[in-house]
């Protein structure tokens, strides 16, 4: 085996130039090594990064599965994880679909608990109990999207996505797995408000309005009372009031309506004088006749 001295690196700077030690007649032949990372371990001395190849080397720079599964456990999505570490994504799917799973199971589990009332564990489930409140709110129950991950404590957050009207809600939870499927405690005041009916969110308080340092504005002047009409502006002919029209004095008492006319009387026919039984008798006309 012949030995290399190192003469420099070439142009580009990514080569290392060796020569021969002893070279034989003649001029010694040159030799040009790539300057990598398996390069350099095997100038520092480390021999088992040194005896790795260029993919080994490539991997071990990444995200280990054990970190990938820990990130996805934790709440992370493979989109979120392959844009901040800069990895494959089919790599990061590969090692995070057992946590998937595991993480889906949780929330279903999650939804067959019971939830935490001040009174106690309530009788129905935490699905039951959600699926009634959204029904009272005119709300569709099916369109629910359930997710949970693990806290660095080890419990499990469970979150509840829905819709309502073209507003997106998000309510989060405490699992805690147990006997009779658990309990599940309300976190934030949506939660509070889908599995507690007598919830009242406290209300804000209102803060008094900051006085400005402002100083006191002047009183306008007031302007003095101008007698007799204003004048006419340049250009409008002066407005003449009407005159008064004169006032009539009360008519004099009606006369008294006259007395209605004697109703004159209207001509009877004369009928002729009917005799008496004495002038029949005696002979003789009554009357001026007689």
């Amino acid at each position: 085996m012949r030995d290399l001295k190192v003469v420099g690196l070439d142009v580009s700077g990514r080569h290392v130039i060796c020569e021969a030690d002893r070279p034989d007649a003649g001029s010694p032949d040159k030799f040009r090594l790539p300057l990598n990372d398996q390069l350099r371990a095997a100038c520092r001395g480390e021999q088992a990064r040194a005896g790795q190849t260029e993919i080994e080397i490539e991997l071990s720079t990444k995200l280990r599965p054990k970190d990938i599964q820990a990130r996805i456990r934790a709440g992370a999505s493979v989109e979120q994880l392959a844009a901040a570490c800069g990895g494959d994504h089919d790599r990061i799917q590969r090692f995070a679909d057992p946590v998937l799973l595991e993480r889906a199971r949780a929330a279903e589990l999650a939804t067959a608990a019971h939830p935490m009332l001040p009174d106690g564990p309530s009788v129905l489930t935490l699905l039951e109990t959600i699926t009634g409140t959204l029904i009272g709110r005119g709300l569709n129950p099916e369109n629910l999207a359930w997710d949970a991950w693990r806290n660095e404590d080890g419990r499990w957050t469970v979150q509840l996505v829905w819709r309502a009207g073209r507003s997106e809600n998000v309510a989060h939870f405490r699992f805690a797995p147990g006997a009779h499927g658990g309990t599940v405690a309300a976190v934030d005041d949506a939660a509070f408000e889908l599995v507690d009916p007598t919830f009242d969110r406290p209300l804000r308080q209102v803060a008094p309005i900051a006085q400005l340092g402002l100083p006191p504005a002047e009183p306008r002047p007031r302007r003095a009372p101008v007698d007799g009409p204003r004048p006419a502006p340049a250009g409008v002919p002066p407005v003449t009031a009407p005159a008064a029209a004169p006032v009539q004095a009360p008519a004099a008492e009606a006369a008294a309506p006259a007395e209605p006319a004697a109703k004159p009387r209207g001509r009877g026919r004369a009928h002729p004088a009917v005799p008496g039984w004495e002038d029949v008798l005696l002979g003789v006309r009554s009357g001026s006749d007689r």
